[in-house]
């Protein structure tokens, strides 16, 4: 085959647009993407596998959710899961009971249960403290479907011994080893009034007192703030943790790309929906290293995408800044506010990467994501290139599309807005070897998707048993394509807006 066959073979087999028809008939725009095969830049850190968001704790109670964590698990390499509400009221934490006389007293059974959870499936809780137990709470301010109790305490040294006795009880299970590879993240965006009804002064304090506490427990325990919202508060926070002698081990923020930028920024910002993330964090880890806490890691824990190629550029992005990133959420078993009466819907589908085991293609991309491992390849272009321990090479390439992300009420949305073409790639392999076999993956809003089986079955809002199992089963990423590079080691592919390729060559 000469070098037009093969660029046209290529086309044929891997062009599509968005619909996943042909390729346009209009020449498409050429992107160049050049691979040093034998130039390393250090260890690829995998960022993204660190942890995932998912609801509230009693959520990771249910059977779904927990078959979702293991596919996380098992084809992503998810290592810690973070949640709300460890300390909501569902959970009885200071349930009075005939047992104890009517007298609230901590317990932590329930806890345990979610815990123990987690651990038996060899993933380890990123620990949000929060929200208020009633017992402990000054005001009656709730949040959410399952009405968390958001108020700072009514006395912040009964919320300390609480946070203490907590941390011992985990540690006496646990055991201290496990318990300190658990960053402890003390509660969640208070810079906004739904989530937190006192001041900043009062989340201070507050945080001061959960740190000090659980400090005192084990000094090798992980703690760590202001976990605010767009990157909020962290020039305050590191001052008053300085000024106030307040332990902090690593800072974290919070960061989306569907809100009304004005409110969130200031007045005048106009990021690019696929900058907001990755200028968030740059602002962050400058913000952090002008602290006395210079060098502290930066733990982005929750952001979320439901575009393929906005995963892999935002990771890429925030690679030289952050410790670890938080997809937020693993799961549609989501009922933050309230439960969806879906599984699957047109739009954004609640930032969840999975339905019921149906895998969206969020989450197909974390799966094409755990295959770079080993060391990172110096590479140009919409790219991120390893190569493993055995030598082979593998590379995420990527059409970036401006999606516009869900805002407000996650769910809300019923039409997906992209703008955005398709693409043809020039991949070129320096140091490659010419004629070398290449096994190439894809996904896209077509490719690694539920939505083309589940509009060919009409569209159901609640699939039956056998249409999840056959929705499971299409959504699957398909089998690779076998390609070869050409004669300068370079292949030729076609990509739709927000679609990715894995290229993996032994």
């Amino acid at each position: 085959m000469d070098r037009r066959e093969f660029v046209m073979a290529a086309g044929a087999l891997l062009g599509s647009t968005a619909a996943g028809a042909a390729p346009a008939p209009m020449p498409l725009d050429t992107v160049a993407v050049d691979i040093a095969a034998r130039e390393t830049l250090g260890p690829l850190r995998q960022v993204w596998a660190e942890c995932a968001g998912s609801d509230r704790a009693a959520i990771t109670l249910r059977e779904s959710w927990r078959k979702d964590l293991e596919r996380w698990r098992d084809e992503a390499g998810l290592k810690r899961v973070r949640f709300h509400g460890i300390f909501n009221d569902e959970l009885g934490v200071f349930a009075p009971s005939i047992l104890n006389r009517g007298k609230p007293t901590p317990n932590f059974r329930n806890i345990f249960e979610v815990y123990d959870g987690l651990v038996e499936r060899g993933v380890a809780p990123y620990v949000e403290v929060g929200f208020m137990p009633r017992a402990l709470a000054s005001g009656t301010g709730g949040f959410g479907f399952y009405n968390a109790n958001v108020s700072p305490p009514k006395s912040m040294e009964d919320w300390g011994r609480f946070i203490a006795t907590f941390v011992q009880a985990l540690v006496s299970r646990y055991g201290a080893p496990t318990v300190r590879t658990w960053p402890f993240e003390i509660w969640n965006e208070p810079d906004l009034p739904f989530f937190w009804t006192g001041t900043q002064q009062q989340y201070f304090e507050l945080y001061k007192a959960a740190a000090v506490a659980i400090k005192s427990v084990d000094p090798a325990i992980p703690v760590g703030g202001p976990s605010t919202s767009a990157g909020r508060w962290v020039r305050d926070f590191a001052a008053f943790c300085h000024d106030n002698n307040a332990p902090v081990d690593f800072f974290a923020t919070h960061a989306y790309s569907g809100g009304n930028q004005d409110e969130l920024y200031g007045k005048g910002t106009a990021f690019s929906i696929n900058q907001v993330i990755p200028d968030t964090v740059a602002k962050v880890r400058s913000l952090i290293d002008a602290s006395p806490f210079a060098g502290r890691p930066l733990w982005l824990s929750e952001w979320s995408s439901d575009s393929p190629a906005m995963i892999a550029h935002v990771v890429t992005q925030c690679l030289p800044h952050v410790t670890a990133m938080s997809h937020w959420t693993l799961s549609g078993t989501y009922e933050e506010l309230g439960v969806a009466d879906y599984t699957l819907k047109e739009g954004d589908i609640g930032w969840s990467a999975m339905q019921r085991g149906i895998a969206l293609p969020a989450f197909n991309t974390y799966k094409l994501l755990h295959r770079l491992h080993g060391e990172r390849l110096a590479a140009t272009g919409p790219v991120l290139a390893s190569r493993r321990a055995d030598g082979a090479i593998a590379a995420l390439v990527w059409n970036l599309a401006e999606a516009k992300q869900p805002a407000g009420i996650p769910g809300s949305t019923a039409v997906r807005s992209v703008t955005g073409s398709a693409k043809r790639y020039r991949i070129r392999l320096a140091g490659g070897r010419p004629h070398a076999p290449v096994a190439v993956r894809f996904v896209d809003q077509e490719r690694g998707s539920p939505m083309p089986a589940w509009r060919a079955m009409g569209s159901p809002r609640y699939p039956t048993a056998a249409q999840i199992a056959a929705l499971r089963t299409a959504a699957d990423i398909a089998r690779p394509t076998m390609l070869r590079l050409d004669g300068t080691a370079t292949l030729v592919l076609d990509l739709p807006p927000e679609g990715v390729a894995l290229i993996e060559l032994g």
